[in-house]
């Protein structure tokens, strides 16, 4: 398929996902998040919507997080662009290859990606950072059809347990494997799956578990350094 039609694939995708109001409660808690802001952020106005994925139609990489940040990506309208994930994140990207600039702030920052695309299990900020079990489940069919349209994926990094799972439920769907038990989370475990995709996870790029020293730099780039590896 040429370049030109995947990206018709992908504009038509992510204009469902950013109309989708299916999931009450994190509607109403994205757009209460842009009613009441942070002091830091007061003169920004918030895009409050639901956040589609970001980067390269060709890539070989992709990287499922968890869901938007409340005053991140569901601010700027980005994946993890303006909050601490991301300050964290794109470092390592372009450190790696995978980023065109180490700093990710808004939609015009001239941010791009290659080799690689960014998304979430879960499409709107949820409150706590949970989403519900139905929420992922009604998010599900955007990460399907992206997983479609992405023609040369060959690595799946993915960031947290939630980012994990949404990938092993994508391939129970497709009915590419029959149970997740035989795939368990750890940061750094890798498996060849049978559609031929590596999947590799990683922590979470949160606050929380990279000011805690859980998540170091040097470990999430040696992530990355083998997603590379195995893209080849």
């Amino acid at each position: 398929m040429a370049k030109h039609n995947l990206i018709a694939d992908f504009e038509i995708l992510n204009a469902k996902i950013i109309s989708c109001a299916r999931c009450e409660r994190l509607v109403a808690h994205r757009e209460e998040m842009a009613r009441v802001k942070r002091r830091k952020w007061l003169e920004w106005e918030y895009w409050a919507k639901p956040v589609a994925g970001f980067g390269d139609s060709q890539a070989r990489v992709l990287l499922l997080g968890l869901a938007p940040g409340a005053h991140g990506s569901n601010r700027t309208g980005r994946p993890f662009t303006g909050d601490a994930s991301g300050s964290f994140l794109f470092p390592v990207l372009y450190e790696t290859g995978f980023a065109s600039q180490p700093i990710a702030t808004d939609v015009n920052d001239g941010m791009r990606l290659q080799d690689a695309y960014v998304t979430s299990v879960v499409r709107c900020a949820p409150p706590g950072n949970k989403p519900a079990k139905e929420e992922i489940e009604n998010c599900s069919g955007f990460l399907d059809e992206e997983l479609a349209a992405l023609k040369q994926l060959r690595v799946v990094v993915a960031l947290g347990k939630v980012g994990f799972e949404g990938y092993l439920s994508h391939l129970r769907r497709r009915g590419v494997i029959a149970s997740r038990s035989a795939y368990k989370f750890a940061h750094g475990a890798e498996f060849k799956l049978p559609n031929g995709v590596w999947l590799v996870a990683s922590y979470h790029p949160s606050q929380q578990n990279t000011q805690t020293g859980k998540l170091t730099k040097e470990m999430f780039t040696a992530v990355f350094r083998r997603a590379r590896e195995l893209a080849r």
